[in-house]
């Protein structure tokens, strides 16, 4: 028996040392290592030896079966080692082959505008608020001074989803939630960028566009701290030559009520195709908190007022960017993004 052990053993040597690949390498283990192995067969016949054969016998299988599980792991090593070699002479690189370049995409207009606005007021002691787009009547109208009989509700009442709740159609239903959270104590010192919804489509309006929403609330303040406010945005974004006139207007949530015009940054003020002849350009609404508003989110009117302005984004970005059609903000025409590469 240990002449066939030894014949085993030089055959399996002499097969190690002829296998090139892993599948072959993993046949001669399992032909020389596995529980069916013709080495395991022999050690099945050991009960027909005497005790002291049986012992001898059984150090050299134990020995035979050593060796060759190391060659077998120093061949695997061998193989593995002359496949990475082939694979990396395969693998050569052409240095001379010209090199690829991904250009970085431009950032939408849209996003520049919420970025620079963002920007302006963080400058100024402002902090971010957000809220959620499909909102409850409540906080969309009835907290805002806009109760489900008021008629202001005609340009604002469009997608809603049932009788509770719709697609906010301004961003101030954020303000309602932060004033609430506040339980009566201010400062409160916000911008709430975001998407609402009406139903206008034409070539200024949109039935989705952006607002940006600002609210000051703290004792003291007053309509001069809106002007100065609306002054340091519009020279921040416009140039440092730009005034603001404020015009008498009508917002439930406000009282007094204004629409604000800067000056017009393509004529300086002397009238052109821009500004209609007029020298200012209409940005934005804005005015002090309507008392009902604050008494009704918690707020002593006693002690506490404050102001409110809308930014629509869009409109921000068209006189800008000179962009004619506000449906161009949502056409994702590659052309019409890498206009604004160097924003």
């Amino acid at each position: 028996m240990k002449e066939k052990l030894q014949e085993l053993y030089s055959r399996a040597i002499t097969d190690i040392e002829q296998v090139n690949d892993f599948n072959s390498l993993q046949n001669v283990r399992n032909t020389y290592l596995s529980k069916k192995s013709e080495l395991n067969g022999l050690m099945s016949k050991m009960r027909d030896l005497s005790p002291d054969e049986r012992a001898s016998f059984g150090q050299l299988i134990n020995k035979i079966k050593s060796e060759l599980t190391e060659k077998i792991e120093n061949k695997r090593k061998e193989v593995e080692e002359k496949e990475l070699q082939e694979k990396l002479m395969k693998e050569v690189i052409d240095f001379t082959e010209p090199n690829t370049t991904f250009k970085k995409g431009s950032k939408h207009p849209f996003n520049a505008v919420v970025d620079q606005v963002c920007e302006i007021f963080i400058g100024m002691g402002y902090n971010i608020a957000e809220g959620p787009e499909v909102e409850l009547d409540h906080f969309n109208f009835e907290l805002l001074n806009v109760p489900k009989d008021h008629p202001a509700r005609d340009m604002q009442d469009t997608f809603f989803i049932d009788e509770n709740h719709l697609m906010r159609s301004q961003t101030s239903p954020v303000q309602a939630h932060v004033m609430l959270s506040k339980n009566g104590e201010g400062p409160i010192k916000i911008i709430s960028p975001g998407k609402v919804y009406r139903r206008d489509d034409d070539a200024t309006h949109s039935h989705q566009f952006g607002q940006i929403e600002g609210l000051v609330i703290d004792k003291n303040v007053n309509m001069g701290n809106l002007l100065s406010t609306l002054e340091l945005f519009a020279r921040s974004m416009f140039g440092e030559k730009r005034e603001v006139r404020m015009r008498s207007s009508y917002f439930p949530f406000t009282e007094p009520s204004v629409e604000a015009d800067i000056s017009c940054f393509e004529c300086g003020g002397k009238g052109c195709s821009l500004c209609k002849g007029t020298g200012w350009i209409e940005i934005l609404g804005a005015g002090m908190v309507h008392p009902h508003v604050l008494e009704m989110c918690g707020f002593d009117t006693k002690e506490y007022q404050g102001f409110a302005f809308g930014i629509g984004i869009e409109r921000v970005g068209m006189l800008k960017y000179g962009i004619d059609d506000i449906r161009r903000f949502y056409t994702n025409d590659i052309r019409f993004n890498k206009q604004f590469d160097k924003e």
